[in-house]
């Protein structure tokens, strides 16, 4: 199989949205945040929380949304412990988003010891599957790829549409927009910088939380440690990417989805008897790094972004 039989394949571009829906998700989540003034670098650790509560959630009984549930609710706590220190406490956000990585990612491990401390092999749920929409599943190429897909996935295209809009469309996401921009112009207003702050950053968190579920509810049917694999980290990259545009950020992660899923089909063509399979590994994040470089040049950062407000203060 050459490239382009790869990269016309239908079922290359089903496995590119597979892979890029949990990014998506928590790539929306951290945008949301940064919209607003407020990095989140605690997305990699609640990635890992979303996962684990997701699929324990629905071990232990729950169907699969609620499950989901679970993992937003669980998202959107540490995204309130985060919210608290880093906004109205004013600490660095950079200190408070790793310690809320190394919190989330601590705390989910000893749980999976308490709650299964005799398995040496997790174990499986029944997981989400894809679901066919009928007529446009049988359009050429694209149909397979975006329309056999599972529930969770068309829920992250709709959450790009639904942040699009309300950041875009609606007053809320002109506060939130405003507030990442000119804070000092919000509260001249009479709306709380604060509240608007860490509404986003608690919303944006539960998001992220979602993502890491799809791992475990959707791309695979269990959890492991380790399988959000720096994903948190390659969300953040995309944000710049995208400019702090949903629609931006959405190409963004197809793009590095694609890259990946290009590495796993190479490593099976000739190429993978030749080169090392270490290049491959490589291959999407290279690529991905000379895209951000590119294509970030020009990206206007939110002006208040990182920047701490205190009411009355310049």
């Amino acid at each position: 199989m050459d490239l382009l039989d790869i990269l016309f394949s239908a079922a290359f571009w089903a496995a590119t949205v597979r892979i890029a829906s949990p990014l998506i998700f928590a790539t929306m989540g951290e945008l949301i945040c940064e919209r607003a003034g407020v990095l989140n670098l605690g997305i990699e650790g609640i990635m890992v929380a979303g996962a684990f509560a997701g699929w324990i959630s629905v071990w232990a009984g729950l169907p699969l949304w609620g499950g989901v549930g679970v993992a937003l609710l669980t998202g959107m706590a540490f995204g309130l412990l985060h919210s608290i220190l880093s906004v109205p406490f004013g600490l660095s956000q950079h200190v408070v988003g790793v310690g809320i990585t190394l919190f989330a990612t601590s705390t989910t491990f000893y749980t999976y010891r308490v709650v299964l401390p005799e398995v040496s092999s997790p174990p499986k749920i029944t997981a989400f599957q894809p679901v066919e929409i009928p007529f446009l599943a049988d359009i050429p190429l694209i149909g397979p790829a975006l329309f056999h897909q599972t529930p969770l996935t068309y829920a992250a295209f709709l959450l790009v549409a639904l942040t699009a809009f309300v950041l875009y469309r609606t007053p809320l996401g002109l506060a939130v927009r405003a507030a990442g921009e000119s804070p000092s112009a919000v509260s001249a207003q009479g709306l709380s910088v604060t509240a608007i702050r860490m509404g986003a950053v608690i919303v944006g968190s539960g998001f992220m939380a979602v993502g890491g579920a799809f791992l475990t509810m959707s791309a695979f049917d269990s959890f492991f440690f380790d399988m959000v694999g720096g994903r948190g980290w390659i969300c953040i990259a995309l944000v710049v990417f995208g400019a702090w545009k949903p629609g931006k950020a959405l190409l963004g992660a197809i793009l590095f989805a694609a890259f990946d899923a290009l590495q796993i089909r190479l490593q099976q063509t000739g190429i993978g008897a030749i080169v090392p399979y270490q290049v491959f590994l490589m291959l999407p994040y290279i690529l991905s790094i000379l895209a951000l470089v590119l294509m970030s040049r020009r990206a206007e950062v939110p002006a208040a972004l990182m920047v701490p407000f205190n009411k009355g203060e310049r």
